[in-house]
């Protein structure tokens, strides 16, 4: 997280941690838990080995491993990683509730996101941090030159800020508006200007109903309010 600051420890209890092994060796992302059997995260967060921490801020919590079966064909697709055993939900483990199908979240709202990721180009952190951004309307990230071909709306919202936002390692974490996860860390430019591009979640809400309910251990997942049913 650049520009940002050290989150409260445990204020995000639905915050989780990736470590990945893959072909190319380690790395890290984010993740956040939506029911106690499944955290969600970004596609290119979900190959390799996956070890899973809950309940961390800057130590290792209990750990909770699942290796994915595949790579997901779409690349803003949503796959939820379905724990070994579900998670025992305290004050610094819970779930944090998904948007209603294809709820949208107006321009300007400011909205937040916090991750284990760099600070800046060359430093490294062990410690979550958090920051809040602005988001953006769709056709201002529509015409943007190096993000036209690639901007999607139906699947992608986007966020403003010049001096803040996620960095490596930030993917996979939430974009939180108004306490309900609303989009993902996905990309942005390469020299970490704005705009910044987010997985839109209520475009795939259905699929991942669908999803955790095709697999075991049945629970209930978090909603926002307005959705339950």
């Amino acid at each position: 997280i650049i520009g940002g600051r050290e989150a409260k420890p445990h204020s995000r209890p639905y915050m989780a941690y990736l470590q990945r092994k893959t072909c190319k060796g380690e790395e890290k992302c984010g993740g956040f838990l939506v029911r106690e059997d499944f955290v969600l995260t970004a596609a290119h967060c979900a190959d390799g080995d996956i070890t899973v921490l809950l309940g961390a801020h800057n130590s290792p919590a209990p750990t909770l491993a699942w290796p994915p079966s595949g790579q997901c064909a779409d690349p803003f697709a949503l796959p939820p990683l379905q724990l070994a055993e579900p998670a025992e939900l305290t004050d610094a483990i819970y779930t944090i509730p998904l948007p209603q199908a294809g709820r949208t979240v107006d321009s300007g709202s400011v909205c937040s996101v916090a991750g284990w990721g760099k600070t800046n180009r060359y430093t490294s952190t062990s410690i979550l941090h958090e920051v809040e951004l602005e988001v953006m309307s769709d056709e201002t990230c529509q015409e943007d030159r190096q993000l036209r071909h690639n901007y999607k709306p139906s699947k992608m919202m986007c966020s403003s800020s010049e001096r803040t936002g996620e960095c490596y390692g930030d993917s996979g974490g939430p974009l939180v508006c108004d306490e309900v996860a609303h989009g993902i860390v996905s990309f942005g430019k390469k020299n970490g200007s704005p705009p910044r591009v987010f997985t839109r979640i209520s475009a795939y809400v259905p699929w991942i109903k669908k999803t955790m309910r095709g697999l075991s251990s049945p629970g209930s997942y978090a909603e926002s309010p307005a959705s339950l049913r």
